[in-house]
């Protein structure tokens, strides 16, 4: 259940300091706890050309020592009060973040605030940290699901694009990463200009606003040059991969178009066709067929990312070997149909009171709403997006879902990469 405080909707406080920093504040009565979000605008999207995996190993380095704290005394601050950092890099972001009691919330953003100003990526912690991150991209190269959707995505943006390049980086490109590196990515991207600190939970968000500005308000950094994301190439062809991995017991399959930007006005509607297809229920046309009425496929279904750049609609599907062709098939017709009829009028109304629904489930989270937030935040959508958004989703038509599916959902046009022993 939604809290009586926000039955009415989010009523952040926003604040922009001097150097560039948004601090947004929210109150929440769920639990007598604090959400700390402070997300860069800043990812994987912005790592060397030549060097992918910037940003993961940064993400792994950046809580290991500061100016003012040792790891050692990061790490005891943090069991002193019972709270991790959890820090996340994406493509278009990074992360650091924590949940702590409502009275350690000074604690929290001076030592978040030490970890993100000034970080030290000491030789030695990066040394350790980049073993591990060679360690998982093995381990990724061992994992069918991961290599599907690795190299699909390879596929579909190519090297040239900053979406195509490997996420984690290569064994290579790690191995290359110094710790030059990391600070020169720190003092580019990491910096107050790009910073957005989000404080939700048990705490007055004007209180909130004054305590992220004692910590943040005396950062004086470099500004961040914006970089424009391209467009991806244009999918011309079928393109079919195989990557062959004798001895796994299962083959997964990744199956894909690029979509829309965030802020194109037709990703509602395309929100709205992705959910028809494969996550309407227990994962909509794809799951119905192929899962429930085949009984092919351990998992199917599909996601949208919303991006700064065009992001990918994304098809899954693990199967037992012998089923791959019949899967693709199958898959093949549900794209095809959909893109060919559009929604039947119960699946669309059907999915647009689902998304509606889920909106307050959004929200039930101090993590929730921050992310929420941020997201908002990121895109331009104005501190009343969650008031507006069931009016946004209402807006959209029938048509315009079939249109989004006609636009994009063309199996002649799909890029597939299947991963497995019968590759």
């Amino acid at each position: 259940m939604i809290p009586a405080t926000l039955a009415q909707g989010l009523r952040p406080v926003r604040t922009e300091l001097a150097n560039g920093v948004v601090i947004l504040a929210q109150e929440s009565g769920t639990v007598p706890a604090v959400t700390i979000n402070a997300t860069f605008f800043a990812g994987s999207a912005q790592d060397p050309v030549d060097l992918p995996g910037v940003a993961y190993l940064t993400r792994r380095v950046i809580d290991r020592g500061a100016a003012n704290r040792s790891a050692v005394q990061i790490a005891d601050a943090l069991d002193d009060r019972g709270v991790s950092l959890r820090v996340t890099a994406a493509r278009d972001t990074f992360s650091v973040a924590c949940d702590c009691l409502s009275e350690d919330l000074d604690d929290l953003l001076a030592l978040i605030s030490d970890v993100v100003r000034a970080p030290l990526f000491p030789q030695l912690e990066l040394d350790k940290r980049r073993v591990e991150a060679i360690t998982s991209v093995r381990q990724d190269d061992d994992n069918p699901a991961v290599r599907s959707i690795d190299a699909l995505v390879g596929t579909l943006y190519g090297l040239a694009h900053p979406y195509g390049r490997p996420f984690k980086g290569t064994v290579a490109s790690l191995q290359s990463i110094g710790r030059a590196h990391l600070l020169e990515f720190h003092r580019q991207r990491l910096q107050p200009s790009s910073l957005r600190l989000a404080i939700v939970g048990d705490v007055d968000p004007v209180a909130a606003v004054e305590a992220g500005s004692r910590f943040f308000e005396s950062w004086s950094g470099t500004p961040v040059r914006e970089n424009a994301l391209p467009a991806p190439p244009a999918a011309r062809a079928r393109s079919v991969m195989c990557q062959l991995m004798p001895g796994k017991s299962q083959t997964d399959i990744g199956y894909g178009f690029t979509a829309v930007r965030r802020l194109d006005p037709r990703y509602y509607a395309y929100w709205m066709m992705n959910n028809i297809l494969g996550q309407f229920g227990l994962g909509g046309r794809l799951a119905d067929n192929i899962r429930e009425r085949q009984g092919m496929a351990y998992y199917a279904y599909s996601t949208l990312e919303a991006r700064a750049s065009e992001g990918p609609l994304i098809i899954r599907a693990g199967v037992d070997p012998g089923h791959v062709e019949r899967t693709i098939e199958a898959i093949d017709r549900e794209v095809s149909d959909l893109g060919r009829t559009g929604p039947t009028l119960a699946e669309f109304e059907d999915t647009r009171q689902s998304l509606i629904g889920s909106i307050p489930r959004m929200l039930e989270t101090n993590d929730g709403i921050g992310e929420f937030l941020l997201g908002a935040e990121q895109f331009g959508l104005g501190l009343d997006h969650d008031r507006r958004l069931p009016d946004l989703l209402r807006a959209v038509t029938r048509d315009e879902v079939h249109e989004a599916a006609a636009e994009v959902l063309d199996p002649f046009k799909a890029s597939i990469v299947v991963a497995g022993p019968s590759a």
